[in-house]
């Protein structure tokens, strides 16, 4: 199989919306205690370090895409409310320092909230995604780089993929800190 037509296991069987995309680190049990402090006790900080890493190994596929801008995927007002920071955003603006690619955190909105995709299956976790996003920008002919901290079944990505195509944007691609395993 040549280099540009390798697809990791999950893109071979569930083609997702987006054009391609790359998680940096696999999502084994030191990235998700990593990850855990980040998102729930408020560890910033990790966000430099994440975003750098971001950038350093994901810069040649960044050249490649050239994404006309970043959008962080949302979180709800009342999750926002509640842990203080979007992780996604944090991710997104360090990423912004490093490539000069304006962030865009206005172009999607979370309007409801959904369970926690964390315990639900590949099944559940499209389901429960159903109209819990919408476009309130105009993303018409921009390549876009969705940002989020975890890949692992692909449904968030293909959601935001689907709604950002099906308002006219010309490319959609994705940028994770981590990734699953077979992914």
């Amino acid at each position: 199989m040549k280099e540009e037509e390798e697809y990791c296991w999950d893109c071979q069987k569930h083609p997702g919306a987006f054009d391609q995309g790359r998680g940096i680190f696999l999502y084994d049990d030191r990235m998700k205690y990593s990850i855990m402090k980040y998102k729930y006790f408020g560890c910033r900080e990790y966000s430099r370090f994440y975003g750098k890493a971001m950038y350093l190994y994901g810069k040649s596929m960044l050249s490649q895409w050239k994404p006309q801008v970043i959008v962080p995927v949302p979180l709800h007002w009342k999750k926002m409310r509640s842990r203080g920071f979007n992780q996604a955003e944090l991710l997104a603006r360090e990423l912004s320092r490093y490539t000069g690619i304006s962030v865009n955190t206005r172009m999607l909105k979370k309007c409801h909230t959904t369970r926690s995709q964390k315990k639900l299956d590949a099944a559940q976790r499209r389901k429960n995604l159903q109209e819990a996003f919408t476009v309130i920008g105009n993303p018409e002919g921009m390549r876009i780089l969705l940002i989020d901290d975890v890949y692992t079944t692909g449904s968030t990505m293909d959601v935001l993929s689907r709604a950002l195509l099906e308002k006219g944007a010309a490319n959609v691609f994705f940028l994770t800190l981590c990734i699953g395993r077979n992914r």
